[in-house]
């Protein structure tokens, strides 16, 4: 708590005097927004519309999270929680994403959250800003981990099928390593190769899964009934509360509609971000919603022996329905369509992680602030920041 006392009045950075603000009349419209909230332009703004709604789509990622966290709702609830649930979780998120884009609009900036909390707060207005930047930053590098792990998880049963190599603990938390370093090294190259790298996950993730779909749509011999795939109920759980259970299973929608707040973060790299920001937020989750609803369907309708996929020694049930509907060759391709997906899912977090840490470090948040705040001026990118989200999420 001490430090909160600390802790800047957002928009009130010492850097950016009134004789700067003033001069930033003559920058662009974007650097001189910035200046009025207080800060000067140091990131480099090279991301366009499309670029930013690519990060916060990528974070979200209907190959990841739907891929990874499959299981959760097969335990709990089954196909009712999985096909009746991501529309139903999918239209409350669109509604936090609407408001959120609104503030975002008025207040386009690294910070974000916690940045938004500062202006809005009617008093305290410091300790709800810090409050709201710890949990956000704690938040991130937890969900960098989380995605990169499920990586590791998706590359590893890529292996054991393709080469039968033993998935165990240890290798796969070592396959974690290698991917969280291999992200943070592709952000340290600047925000050009980002914004290309977005740009192409992006299209990944919209013609993987239109692949992924259309071939379990199309190729198995054997599909469950329409009112199988959406209405049926399993319970796994240990659970007896069937309300309960199916809330449970809601977890992996929930735990996928995340990091559309990303747009916000890299806000200060794209170009006209009060109208590009908001609009990277509210239509990530809706392209997301409509997309993931088809996959999921698809993956859903082409279960061919329930238990054996739940408990499948890939550690990944997709995997198993996916060879089982199409067999080997085909199933082990549409899994390495996932785990690409989910390589560039990792790296969009680190992004925004890094420009989170970065922003809350500029307002003297965080211990080492001084240090966590620096921008490389080659490359336009806070790399001190970029490393440090990725020792946390490491640990």
């Amino acid at each position: 708590m001490a430090h909160s006392r600390t802790i800047r009045s957002c928009g009130t950075h010492p850097e950016v005097g009134v004789s700067e603000t003033q001069s930033a009349l003559e920058l662009d419209e974007d650097a001189r927004r910035l200046a009025e909230l207080g800060y000067k332009q140091e990131l480099h703004r090279r991301l366009s519309g499309f670029s930013n709604f690519a990060v916060s789509f990528s974070i979200i990622s209907i190959l990841a999270g739907a891929i990874t966290s499959y299981g959760i709702a097969m335990t709990s609830g089954g196909p009712i929680a999985i096909s009746i649930g991501w529309p139903l979780v999918g239209i409350f998120v669109l509604f936090v994403g609407m408001a959120m884009a609104e503030v975002c609009s008025v207040y386009p900036t690294a910070g974000g959250l916690y940045f938004w909390a500062g202006r809005l707060a009617r008093r305290n207005k410091r300790q709800w800003a810090w409050f709201t930047g710890w949990y956000n930053f704690l938040g991130e590098f937890a969900v960098t981990a989380a995605i990169d792990f499920g990586a590791a998880t998706t590359w590893m049963a890529f292996l054991n099928l393709t080469t039968g190599l033993e998935v165990t603990q240890v290798r796969t938390y070592i396959a974690f390593l290698i991917i969280l370093l291999a992200h943070g090294l592709l952000n340290t190259f600047g925000v050009d190769l980002v914004r290309l790298l977005s740009n192409v996950s992006a299209w990944w993730h919209v013609f993987g899964a239109a692949v992924i779909a259309g071939v379990l749509a199309f190729v198995p011999k054997h599909h469950q009934s329409l009112s199988w795939t959406f209405f049926h109920y399993e319970n796994h759980s240990g659970w007896g509360v069937p309300i309960y259970v199916f809330l449970i299973g809601l977890l992996m929608a929930q735990y996928t509609y995340t990091g559309f707040d990303a747009s916000a973060h890299v806000a200060e790299e794209t170009r006209k971000a009060a109208r590009s920001a908001p609009k990277g937020i509210v239509t990530s989750i809706w392209v997301s919603i409509v997309g993931g609803w088809v996959l999921l369907v698809a993956t859903t309708a082409a279960i061919q022996d329930y238990s054996g996929e739940l408990g499948t020694a890939t550690g990944l049930p997709p995997a198993q329905i996916y060879i089982d509907a199409v067999g080997q060759n085909t199933g082990v391709f549409l899994l390495f369509i996932a785990a690409v997906a989910q390589f560039f899912c990792g790296m969009c977090s680190v992004t925004a992680n890094s420009r989170m840490s970065f922003a809350f470090s500029r307002d003297n948040a965080l211990p080492g602030s001084r240090l966590w705040s620096k921008v490389n001026p080659r490359t336009g990118t806070p790399t001190n920041s970029i490393w440090l989200c990725v020792t946390c999420s490491a640990i």
